[in-house]
């Protein structure tokens, strides 16, 4: 059995900040922030390196301002996602000649895409070293769906990524269909690849079923609200804003409680990023598995 670590999917948040989470001579406070946050949660989700890769130097200071045994998962560069990507997010080196506010991945020279890799990877080195990378968050886009080239490409990044682990989220329905679910979980399984188990809105093209399984000895549980109201209204502001309520956490308690009995780790992420929604449920979250004897990481 292994221990459950909560987290949040951002500590920088610009309404997390609003909210009065933090304390007022840390709020103004890089250097302070993300020590007072691994005061009260052992995991936190990086989510700035989805739009802007990241540079060892922050990677160097997170480690350096965390105590040991605190974890970051690292969600992929959109680009490496097959995400649109915006060329002023490109490195500066590496953007195309080209009117285009956004590219793919497709849209660049094979020796452009081999770099951003190593040089994506090679920003995270300083965590790994320090002991405290998690996984690499791999989020797919809803039209990302199941076909021989996608599987294929979710073996490559894992590939590339080695011996880097990644985590894989599907946001298009057709991966976990009746019909497709024991073919991607098999998949996964046969790879050694956590399937990140979600919370999300039902009845969407993206939504993906509440199931809890393990394909992995790491398990990775993200919750991204039920706000079906906003869910497709491109704001992500008002997408993630919805408060879970002590039952719908319940809910999930021996779903966690049977993933940590099947694997090494376990990592419940709180993506209800809207004030501070994000670290009162996580907050609340973890005191349910703590009084339901789920093994539980301190922070």
């Amino acid at each position: 059995m292994g221990e459950v670590l909560v987290g949040t999917a951002s500590w920088t948040d610009r309404s997390l900040l609003r909210s009065g989470w933090y304390p007022d001579d840390v709020a103004d406070d890089p250097g302070k922030r993300l020590g007072y946050y691994a005061r009260h949660f052992p995991l936190v989700e990086v989510d700035s390196t989805y739009y802007f890769p990241p540079s060892e130097a922050n990677a160097r200071a997170w480690a350096r301002r965390t105590p040991p045994g605190f974890v970051f998962d690292i969600k992929a560069y959109s680009l490496l996602s097959r995400h649109p990507t915006k060329v002023s997010g490109l490195y500066k080196d590496l953007r195309p000649d080209t009117d285009k506010t956004n590219v793919y991945v497709d849209d660049l020279p094979r020796a452009a895409v081999d770099e951003v890799w190593e040089r994506f990877l090679g920003a995270l080195q300083p965590l790994q070293e320090a002991g405290k990378l998690g996984a690499i968050l791999f989020q797919f886009p809803p039209w990302f769906h199941i076909s021989r080239r996608n599987k294929q490409y979710v073996l490559e990044c894992a590939k590339r990524a080695a011996p880097l682990r990644i985590s894989v989220e599907f946001r298009n329905a057709s991966w976990m269909s009746e019909e497709n679910r024991a073919e991607t979980l098999d998949l996964l399984e046969g790879h050694g690849l956590p399937y990140v188990c979600v919370d999300m809105p039902q009845g969407f093209p993206s939504s993906l079923p509440p199931v809890a399984v393990a394909t992995a000895d790491l398990a990775v549980v993200r919750f991204h609200g039920r706000n079906a109201r906003e869910w497709e209204s491109g704001s992500v502001q008002r997408r993630f804003r919805y408060l879970y309520a002590e039952d719908e956490l319940q809910d999930w308690v021996p779903k966690i409680a049977a993933l940590s009995e099947r694997t090494s780790a376990t990592h419940v992420l709180m993506n209800n990023c809207y004030q501070d929604y994000a670290v009162r449920n996580g907050e609340q979250l973890a005191a349910l598995l703590s009084r339901a004897n789920v093994p539980l990481a301190s922070p």
